[in-house]
């Protein structure tokens, strides 16, 4: 399954926000695992500072139960100081329609 999504970081914040991706909690990662993620990207657009995420995974339910754990809470604390955020520090964001999907 192939999921898309945008978010907002904060202008002037992408420096400080591929330090911390390049030091993903390890826990968060297991987790990623567990789902069944087999790709997960990040594109920035610089004009917006909308990020756009891709990840491709197995399960659905196991990925979506990933926003309750310990891992996944301290992730989005750390990170919430970047980006717009909900009450709740997760991320503000909107999922993606796929438009177009070319597989060869």
């Amino acid at each position: 399954m192939k999921l898309g999504t945008k978010m907002k970081l904060k202008p002037g914040m992408l420096d400080e926000y591929k330090i911390r991706h390049n030091q993903v909690f390890p826990e968060l990662e297991a987790e990623f695992v567990k789902a069944g993620v087999t790709d997960y990207t990040i594109w920035y657009d610089q004009d917006t500072d909308y990020l756009f995420a891709y990840v491709n995974l197995e399960n659905t339910n196991v990925w979506n139960n990933i926003a309750t754990t310990d891992a996944c809470k301290r992730w989005w604390e750390y990170m919430a100081p970047l980006m717009e955020t909900n009450p709740d520090n997760s991320p503000v964001s909107d999922n993606l329609t796929l438009a177009y999907d070319f597989i060869i």
